[in-house]
């Protein structure tokens, strides 16, 4: 037994190093990679590098451009917009992580009992998730928090909500595939739990595809997350979220367009790379 579980760690170590191997191998996957490591770095250590605070106002600064004292300028209130941009990344990043990975737990744990299951169960769950999918995102994202209101725990639930149906149907259409294999076969004839064949035969045949929609799913919500900021139904003032900084200084983007352009570059570039990880990280697993 303990042979066998320390072969399966090894191979599970050596397949995940051929696939961070082959990431580095492609230029866009790199150099996306590198993106998100980058704005990882930033949302967790931010507050040490940032020099000044998210609020800190230099009523003498305002509006000031790009210089050495302040590499991105200023805003309209004087405060250093290089500061907020590292400063929100943790918000941004942390509010579209959080809700991602509740997204990812539901969708696979639902998706793996509808596909199994299958019948009227099947029939009645993905027809509720086809009723919230025939919503666009950012509708059916607005229609709830109408309801919550703008909050950071209302953004968590709405991206779960907007993005659980979507990796339930993924998890389903593999499972559906899966559960005829002979070794699934095998394990019922055995007696094994549900919760063996489901976790331990079926999920480990879902991951491929479940990393790479998670990576996808992230990136959308970073989008979401920064759009509905934009809109001001999202993070409220005077959080440092870059859809904010966009909304707050698009009045004045003729007098100092640096404070506008900064943050949207911030959620382009960070989405980009994103997306370019998780097209390498298809790759990977395609030729692994």
């Amino acid at each position: 037994m303990i042979r066998v579980a320390l072969g399966a760690a090894s191979t599970s170590t050596r397949r995940l190093k051929i696939i961070i191997a082959a990431l580095f191998q492609r230029p866009s996957s790199s150099v996306g990679v590198i993106i998100v490591i980058l704005f990882a770095f930033l949302s967790i250590f931010g507050p040490a590098l940032a020099p000044y605070g998210p609020n800190e106002q230099i009523a003498a600064d305002a509006r000031q451009s790009p210089s050495i004292k302040h590499w991105f300028g200023t805003d309209q209130l004087g405060r250093d917009v290089f500061s907020r941009v590292i400063l929100g990344a943790r918000e941004v990043l942390s509010l579209a992580g959080l809700g991602t990975l509740v997204a990812v737990f539901f969708g696979s744990f639902i998706g793996m009992l509808s596909g199994y299951f299958g019948g009227f169960l099947d029939e009645v769950i993905m027809r509720l998730f086809d009723s919230l999918l025939a919503l666009p995102a950012m509708l059916l994202a607005l229609l709830l928090l109408g309801t919550l209101g703008p909050s950071p725990g209302g953004l968590l639930i709405v991206i779960s909500v907007v993005y659980t149906p979507i990796v339930a149907r993924v998890v389903r259409s593999v499972v559906l595939r899966t559960k005829t294999k002979a070794f699934v076969d095998a394990a019922r004839l055995q007696g094994e739990s549900l919760g063996n064949i489901l976790f331990r035969e079926i999920f480990p045949s879902t991951l491929p595809v479940l990393a790479v929609e998670a990576s996808l799913r992230f990136s959308y919500a970073i989008f979401l997350v920064s759009s509905l900021g934009f809109l001001g139904v999202g993070v409220q003032p005077p959080s440092p979220d870059w859809g904010l900084m966009v909304k707050e200084s698009r009045a004045f983007v003729t007098q100092m367009p640096w404070a506008m352009y900064f943050p949207a570059g911030a959620i382009a570039v960070v989405v980009i790379g994103v997306n370019l990880a998780a097209d390498g990280l298809r790759k990977a697993l395609q030729d692994d």
